[in-house]
C-alpha cells in the first residue's frame, strides 16, 4: 500500500512514464523533422508540408469526425485563425530547415513561445530570460568572429515560424475549452487548405508518387500523430513548469537529430546559443509556473 500510494503521488516511480513520454516526444518530433529534411529533394519543403499536413487532417478528421458537434460563429474564427497559424507555421519552419540546420532553426522558432511567456508575464525577473535568448540570437547572427554565416532566407522563415507559433499558441488558449480532438481536427483541416496548394504548386503531380506518400505518412506519424499523444499523456500526470523545462530542450534535440539523422555538424558557437535560448526557455517555463 506504501508503495502504491508513493507512486501515486508523484515520486519517480509515477513520474517516470511522463517524462519518458515528454522524452520520446521530442525525439519523435525532430527525427521526423530530420527524416522530412531527407525528403526535400523529391517535392522541395513546401511539397513535404502538404503531404505531412494533409495526411494528418484526414487521419484525424477520421478519428474524431468534428462535424458532428458545429462550433459557434465565433469559435469557429478562432479555430480557422488557429488552423491558418498552423500551417503557416509548418510551411515556413520547413523552408527555413531547407536553408539552415535544423538546431538553429528550432532554436529560433522557440522565441515565439517565450515571447508568449515574457509578454504575459508581470515580473521583471522573466525579462532577464529575453536578454539570455536574445544573446543566443546574437550569437547565430554573423556578427561574431567565430560565426558562421546563415541564409537569411532562412534565418527570416524562423523567426516568422516563431511569430505563428506565438499566435497559434495565443489563439488555441482561446479554443481550449472546447472539445480537444475536434479543435486540433479543425484546425488541422484548415492548416491543409493553406499548404496543399502551396506543396502543389511547388512540386505538381510528383507529391501523389508512392515514395512521396509513404514518406510524407512517416513524417505525420512522427512529427504530428506520435509526439502529440505522448504530450497529452505526459500534461496529464506532470506540472506545467516541468512540462515547459523539458520541452524546452527541443532545440538542442533537434541540432542531434540533424547531426545524427543528416549529418548536420554545429560550430562551438553555434551550439552556446543554441544552449542559451534552451535555458531561456526552460527559465521563463520555470518563473511563469511559479508565478
Amino acid at each position: 500500500m506504501k508503495g502504491a500510494a508513493s507512486t501515486a503521488s508523484g515520486t519517480p516511480a509515477g513520474t517516470l512514464a511522463p517524462l519518458l513520454g515528454v522524452v520520446g516526444s521530442l525525439v519523435s518530433v525532430n527525427v521526423g523533422a530530420a527524416y522530412a529534411k531527407g525528403l526535400f529533394p523529391l517535392v522541395g519543403s513546401a511539397g513535404i508540408t502538404a503531404v505531412r499536413v494533409g495526411l494528418a487532417a484526414i487521419l484525424l478528421l477520421a478519428f474524431w469526425r468534428p462535424w458532428r458537434a458545429p462550433l459557434a460563429r465565433v469559435d469557429a474564427i478562432n479555430v480557422a485563425i488557429y488552423g491558418l497559424m498552423l500551417g503557416m507555421m509548418n510551411l515556413l519552419i520547413y523552408a527555413a530547415f531547407a536553408r539552415i540546420p535544423i538546431g538553429v532553426a528550432i532554436a529560433i522558432e522557440v522565441i515565439g513561445p517565450l515571447a508568449v511567456v515574457v509578454l504575459s508575464s508581470r515580473h521583471l525577473r522573466d525579462f532577464a530570460w529575453v536578454a539570455c535568448a536574445a544573446g543566443g540570437l546574437w550569437l547565430l547572427a554573423p556578427t561574431t568572429e567565430n560565426a558562421v554565416a546563415l541564409d537569411p532566407v532562412g534565418v527570416a522563415a524562423a523567426l516568422a515560424a516563431a511569430f505563428c507559433w506565438a499566435m497559434y499558441i495565443v489563439f488555441g488558449k482561446r479554443v481550449s475549452t472546447l472539445k480537444g480532438g475536434h479543435v486540433v481536427s479543425w484546425g488541422m483541416l484548415v492548416a491543409a487548405l493553406c499548404t496543399v496548394p502551396v506543396g502543389l504548386a511547388q512540386a505538381g503531380p510528383a507529391l501523389f508518387s508512392a515514395p512521396v506518400l509513404l514518406g510524407g505518412l512517416l513524417v505525420a506519424v512522427l512529427s504530428s500523430i506520435l509526439p502529440y499523444s505522448l504530450e497529452m499523456m505526459a500534461l496529464s500526470r506532470l506540472p506545467r513548469r516541468v512540462f515547459g523545462i523539458l520541452v524546452s530542450a527541443g532545440p538542442a534535440v533537434g541540432a542531434l537529430a540533424g547531426f545524427f539523422v543528416l549529418g548536420e555538424v554545429l560550430t562551438t558557437v553555434q551550439w552556446l546559443a543554441i544552449g542559451l535560448i534552451v535555458l531561456a526557455t526552460g527559465g521563463s517555463a520555470a518563473t511563469a509556473g511559479r508565478s
